[in-house]
């Protein structure tokens, strides 16, 4: 897997947006929605302690948790809820709201149940459904993205010095301001601080999609088919276990395109119909089928949403 500096290579993607679901390119037969796995524990042979029962939490000290992924249709089935296309966590488990009460949500079997990550689909997951995707492309080779914001990636300048460039989209005009100022221009000697990778890629160019920005990656698309694919990237550094995943991925032939966006507890894969069935009827995953014009935001989900 190599640095991309030729960004053109993904205009066909900008092109196409907004297209279908905001983040997905347009212009595809079908759409699976994969939803990331949560996770759920529990202390063997006890329960968990209520709030502030801080005698119960101190009796819990070393003990014994059993901890396993589990699917949403599983928390929906424990939460009673109704697991559908466009099922949204928060709603499943019965959370107030996207970013929680500081809580966890417990079923009546004392399973607490922890959110799904958002932003990257599970290494071993990734690796599954590339094994699918291989099958639905006349293509070896392809390309990946990764978004500039993870701030670990790209140098920077220490004690206050500017970056080389900043990597967080929405903030990007009003640094531009400040560039421009006098007082910024004192720090601007700030030693290099290095990232993850190279720092010919700090400098970019990267590819620019509505609101995101993304380096880009020449790769062997069977690279994600191997779990172990985290210690492999550029980006690995010293604890590839924590390695962020792709945000996009295609083949040269653009049979088919994957984006994981980092707001997103699940991950969209868009291609034939074929693929798309192939996908859903994958016992390894948890895809299921959805529109083209599907509404993926926290308002979408209005089956399990609270009566007003």
């Amino acid at each position: 897997m190599r640095w991309q500096n030729d960004v053109s290579v993904g205009a066909w993607l900008r092109e196409r947006l907004p297209g279908s679901l905001d983040v997905v390119p347009g212009g595809f037969e079908a759409y699976a929605r994969i939803l990331h796995p949560a996770t759920r524990e529990r202390p063997v042979g006890a329960a968990w302690p209520n709030d502030g029962d801080e005698a119960g939490w101190a009796a819990l000290e070393g003990a014994e948790i059993d901890a396993e992924h589990t699917t949403w249709a599983t928390a929906a089935d424990a939460f009673g809820r109704t697991m559908h296309p466009l099922a949204q966590w928060h709603l499943l488990v019965g959370a107030p709201s996207p970013y929680g009460d500081g809580a966890t949500p417990r079923d009546a079997a004392g399973w607490r149940y922890l959110d799904p990550e958002t932003g990257s689909l599970h290494p071993g997951q990734l690796a599954h459904v590339a094994g699918v995707l291989a099958r639905h492309t006349t293509s070896g080779q392809g390309h990946a993205g990764v978004w500039v914001g993870w701030g670990d990636l790209l140098g920077r300048r220490d004690a206050g010095g500017q970056a080389a460039r900043y990597v967080g989209d929405q903030h990007t005009a009003m640094l531009e301001a400040s560039r421009r100022s006098i007082f910024p221009r004192i720090f601007r000697r700030g030693a290099w601080v290095p990232g993850l990778l190279p720092n010919e890629v700090s400098a970019g160019p990267f590819l620019q999609l509505p609101g995101r920005e993304h380096i880009l990656f020449r790769c062997d698309l069977g690279e994600w088919a191997d779990p172990s694919w985290p210690s492999r990237v550029p980006w690995a550094g010293e604890h590839p276990e924590w390695a962020h995943g792709p945000s996009l991925i295609w083949p040269d032939d653009r049979a088919w395109a994957v984006v994981s966006e980092i707001d997103f507890d699940s991950t969209i894969v868009c291609g034939s119909a074929d693929l798309i069935r192939e996908l859903v009827a994958d016992p390894g995953i948890e895809a299921l089928e959805i529109p083209g014009d599907a509404e993926l935001s926290w308002e979408g989900d209005r089956i399990n949403r609270p009566a007003e």
